[in-house]
């Protein structure tokens, strides 16, 4: 049975992403084991079909948290039996080609986002022009590049040279049954997914001040979570805004379902952004729930083809409340919305990602053994 690790620098228990493709290589006969992060805030891993092991790091963010993951994950790599690595963004491909060179083992890259072009490192440039650099020198070295949107997919191949396939992060279907009617009152607005810098989140709390009738539910945690509770504070919006942290798959699903809006708020300056095609998009749809998306690439496909929600064309409060009470009051648009994503939601389910995924690992696998 061939051997197939996939790193990470996550979480293991709520990158959804990972736990399909790894049940999706599982149920294929692979041996698989998922390696992430330990945090002091992790909780108990879920039992899966793949084996799990995270990495306990002394630093858990910055420069020397990368630093030391990569050390660490090297380390284990080098002792650990394996015949495919399944490298998940560049913040582990170092360690991943490394093992390459060491044990003359082939790898995969898989490019969950446009790294380079986060906010994070975008406004670094010494950082960026690190980034950069090993991304240059290294994803030409994979045997296989795989990426989450059509649009990621044709910049990056072209970045790199490079032929990308796409993988959508498509959710498995959700269980008709569960998907309730929108009737909750207070309006509920739902985002789900990293609070980190660029995602709208301010914008998204400044526009309760103009809707004293809604809630905003924050399903996640991540780099400004605190700065958005002492923003809430600062706006008297302590009974409007519920910081929910990290969910379970299953506890989000439940989440969403309750909700009457989703957002997928994102910042124009990124190009990692822009690009996106985000998987919470693909909950929402799921879930039967009409959300508000930023008017990129991505999602003007999308609408052109289900009308599942409404395009923003900028970030700012006030245009964001419009488009909340669009949706809100009027109840016949509304439904037409739920329809489209009940239209739209078997289309848009993970099983129909697999063969590519499959395909990319055994062409890959079937050149080792020749």
């Amino acid at each position: 049975m061939k051997k197939i690790v996939c790193t990470v620098t996550n979480d293991l228990s709520y990158d959804q992403r990972m736990i399909r493709i790894c049940t999706a290589l599982a149920d294929a006969g692979y041996a698989v084991e998922l390696i992430g992060r330990q945090k002091k805030t992790s909780i108990p891993l879920i039992p899966q079909p793949f084996k799990q092991k995270r990495l306990r790091c002394f630093f858990e963010k910055g420069k020397l948290f990368y630093l030391e993951f990569n050390l660490r994950l090297c380390l284990f790599l080098l002792f650990h039996p394996l015949d495919l690595l399944y490298a998940v963004d560049l913040d582990t491909l170092l360690p991943a080609a490394l093992i390459k060179g060491l044990k003359r083992k082939i790898f995969i890259f898989d490019a969950h986002e446009y790294f380079t072009e986060t906010p994070e490192v975008e406004r670094r440039p010494m950082v960026k022009k690190i980034w950069e650099l090993l991304a240059t020198l290294l994803i030409p070295q994979a045997a296989a590049c795989l990426t989450v949107s059509e649009s990621l997919k044709k910049e990056l191949s072209m970045r790199y040279g490079k032929d990308f396939k796409l993988v959508r992060n498509l959710p498995v279907e959700y269980n008709r049954a569960v998907v309730s009617k929108k009737e909750s009152k207070p309006t509920i607005i739902l985002y789900q997914g990293y609070l980190n810098e660029g995602r709208g989140l301010e914008c998204a709390i400044e526009s309760l001040v103009l809707l004293p009738d809604a809630q905003l539910w924050l399903a996640g945690e991540g780099d400004i979570t605190e700065s958005l509770r002492q923003l809430t504070i600062s706006l008297g919006l302590e009974n409007q805004v519920l910081f929910l942290g990290f969910l379970p798959p299953e506890a989000l699903r439940d989440i969403t379902t309750k909700a009457s809006i989703g957002l997928n708020l994102l910042e124009t300056r990124s190009k990692s952004y822009y690009y996106s095609l985000a998987n919470k998009t693909f909950d929402y749809i799921q879930a039967g729930l009409p959300a508000i998306h930023m008017d990129f690439p991505e999602y003007q496909v999308l609408m052109a083809n289900y009308k599942v929600g409404l395009l923003l064309p900028s970030l700012h409060p006030e245009k964001l409340r419009n488009a909340i009470l669009e949706l809100t009051s009027n109840p016949q648009t509304y439904q037409q919305m739920v329809n489209e994503c009940r239209k739209a939601a078997p289309v848009f389910i993970w099983k129909k990602e697999i063969p590519t995924l499959l395909e990319s690992v055994e062409s890959c696998l079937s050149t080792t053994t020749h």
